[in-house]
């Protein structure tokens, strides 16, 4: 099975600070790639590459066998990569149904003169856009909040609100970014069986997360950084079990603790 997406060598620096340098990995279709790492070790700034927010000094980003370095946002989006970000990017103030129809609007096709006349093709479209939509939060759990406003719902729901729409692009890549964080134990599980759920389909999931028992339950494969350099990588078992991750998240006393244990084993 040839990878959907590669990253080759990718790189940045800001004013001469280097924050991501020669980065590469690969995801499968259906597969769950999660990027850890310690706080400041380049996770979002690599994923704001990816999806086209920063354009990268170096290296490629190639979708399914396309060079897209660099691309606009909205261009990769009607490619079929999609993201959530660390904060939320909700509608308070719009009710779950409207945040959710929200995300079928790069969709759309149709004559702005259509639109603004409210013709007969523009009101078939927002009818499919609602069908849609509400098929979105049935499958995120939300169907019956649809009506609710956005700003009364739970965080974790709103998490959930925000995956559905970015479904609503039908991606083959999405990028999660810390789905699960400010979440109990309850909304993370929930979260947890969504984005395995959404792997099952075949759409290749790209992680960042910090709550490592979720990471390490649902990865299908993990790539560690540090400092913005990738120190690590692999299956979850291995990877928990690499002295230079163990370092990086404990510190150097650790991790020689660690192959003390092992050596003694």
């Amino acid at each position: 099975m040839s990878a959907l997406l590669e990253i080759r060598n990718l790189g940045i620096s800001f004013g001469g600070l280097r924050a991501v340098h020669d980065v590469s990995f690969a995801a499968n279709p259906g597969e769950i790639v999660s990027v850890i790492g310690p706080n400041g070790a380049g996770k979002t700034t690599l994923f704001n590459m990816i999806s086209g927010v920063y354009r990268p000094g170096a290296g490629a980003v190639v979708l399914d066998g396309r060079d897209v370095t660099g691309m606009d946002p909205f261009l990769l989006a009607r490619l079929g990569l999609s993201r959530t970000f660390q904060n939320l990017q909700i509608f308070q103030n719009m009710t779950v149904l409207e945040n959710a129809v929200a995300g079928f609007h790069l969709r759309e096709s149709g004559p702005l003169l259509a639109d603004l006349l409210n013709l007969p093709s523009t009101r078939r479209r927002a009818r499919a856009a609602e069908a849609g939509a509400r098929a979105l939060l049935e499958r995120v759990g939300l169907a019956n909040a649809a009506e609710r406003e956005a700003g009364a719902l739970s965080y974790g729901a709103l998490k959930r609100l925000e995956i559905a729409r970015a479904l609503a692009l039908e991606p083959r890549v999405l990028l999660l970014d810390e789905p699960a964080a400010g979440c109990n134990a309850v909304e993370t599980e929930e979260i947890d069986h969504l984005i395995a759920e959404v792997a099952a389909s075949g759409v290749a999931i790209l992680l960042v997360e910090h709550d490592m028992k979720m990471v390490m339950r649902i990865s299908n494969h993990i790539v560690v950084l540090d400092h913005g350099e990738k120190i690590a990588e692999g299956k979850p078992e291995a990877v928990s079990r690499d002295p230079k991750v163990i370092a990086a998240y404990l510190g150097p006393d650790a991790a020689a603790l660690h192959e003390g244990e092992v050596a003694h084993a």
